[in-house]
């Protein structure tokens, strides 16, 4: 039976690759045309949530939302979430509308084909330089500036750790939205850990879940109240994961 199972789970890392390879082979033309310009990004956008939702439906994952306020329509928010797995970058595409621009770290840019359009659509960051950390606000403000909203993973990377259920916050995301007076949107990933973690022989197509929590408004904030709202969010988010854990994961296809 274990046999069987690696057999399974390298079959399906492979077509993971696969699915992220097919849209946008097909939609390859499109898409650079969608770059030319930084005008073009909303159409860039609409297509990778297309891409987004191929790779879920592909790999087997069904997925609901759950909502305590809708984000508005041409309004920029500071969208953060907890980081698990690489598929979170295609679940929060699915799930938010609003055209937003990815906070990520550079060495995803090395990735074959999905690679050319990360480094040219997200703003990239070198944790280990603090040039490219400061470089990261002004180019969030100028897509702030451009209407866009800003998402961004504030454990700044997936623990090696997997038991960890939510690791500590970085100030970024909250210095960010609290220089740019842009509201938090709190997002809690449930399932993705299990669903798709970064062990390879591990995970099965199944059920996830998302909520999405109250926005926490920015007016009013200044530098010092920083750290107070990177900690009330981290609760919010680590409260919801806990709630997740005592109902459960609904899922009907785990190994």
């Amino acid at each position: 039976m274990r046999g069987l199972k690696i057999i399974f789970w390298t079959l399906w890392r492979v077509w993971f690759y696969v699915l992220m390879t097919i849209p946008i082979l097909l939609m390859f033309p499109f898409l650079v045309l969608s770059i030319v310009t930084e005008s073009g990004y909303p159409y860039f956008f609409k297509m990778a949530r297309i891409w987004a939702k191929f790779i879920l439906f592909g790999m087997g994952f069904y997925y609901k939302i759950d909502k305590n306020q809708e984000l508005e329509s041409n309004k920029s928010y500071m969208i953060v979430a907890n980081h698990t797995s690489m598929v979170d970058i295609m679940l929060m595409l699915a799930t938010i509308k609003n055209p937003f621009v990815f906070v990520g770290k550079k060495e995803l840019s090395k990735i074959p084909l999905f690679g050319f359009f990360y480094k040219r659509t997200c703003i990239l960051v070198d944790r280990n330089c603090s040039k490219s950390k400061m470089g990261v606000f002004n180019r969030a403000q100028k897509r702030i500036n451009q209407g866009l909203s800003i998402c961004i993973f504030p454990e700044g990377g997936v623990p090696e750790d997997e038991s960890v259920l939510l690791d500590t916050f970085k100030d970024g995301a909250f210095r960010l939205a609290i220089e740019h007076k842009i509201p938090i949107v709190p997002i809690t990933f449930a399932d993705n850990k299990k669903r798709f973690s970064y062990t390879f022989f591990s995970g099965s197509p199944g059920f996830m879940r998302v909520k999405i929590h109250s926005h926490i408004e920015t007016l009013g904030k200044t530098g010092e109240n920083r750290k107070e709202m990177r900690e009330e969010v981290r609760d919010i988010i680590y409260s919801q994961l806990e709630e997740f854990e005592r109902t459960g994961d609904q899922n009907k296809f785990a190994f």
